[in-house]
């Protein structure tokens, strides 16, 4: 099973897009699904606050994984880790428009009438899957150009 299809899988059986995201690169992350889900579980709908998308928070916690620094002198390291993160931002905002969840979806999340008017048109099925694909497929590029042979 692909990454994408695996993310897609997760977002499908009600998990939230960052728990979707993160855990279908457990393997190469070192966790299990459970953990990466459990991580991933609060940065859903933008953090619940139709804020930066979940799939994003997920995207980045999978390139924190694989290429943050953990050094506090680090320089190169954090220096690296920045570039990667912006590198996924860019790339997610030139596909997507933006990377904020309100402005994707149209609506703001963290108000009732938001959350109401995006369920009621259902734009986490409608439009959410599709942002799931999209930042699978990024960091699936980063990856490859990031990882020496």
């Amino acid at each position: 099973m692909t990454h994408t299809e695996k993310a897609l899988l997760f977002f499908a059986q009600g998990f939230q897009c960052s728990q979707a995201v993160f855990a279908a690169f457990s393997e190469e992350t070192g966790i299990s699904e459970t953990q990466a889900r459990k991580i991933g579980a609060c940065f859903g709908g933008g953090m619940c606050k139709g804020e930066v998308c979940g799939v994003c928070s997920g995207a980045l916690m999978v390139l924190g994984m694989l290429f943050g620094y953990s050094d506090i002198g680090d320089a190169e390291g954090k220096a690296k880790t920045n570039q990667i993160a912006e590198q996924f931002l860019d790339a997610f905002k030139e596909e997507q428009g933006s990377y904020l969840c309100k402005d994707i979806l149209g609506c703001n999340l963290a108000e009732n009438a938001g959350r109401i008017y995006a369920k009621e048109q259902n734009l986490f099925t409608a439009i959410c899957p599709q942002m799931v694909a999209s930042a699978v497929k990024i960091v699936e590029k980063i990856i490859e150009e990031n990882t020496s042979i």
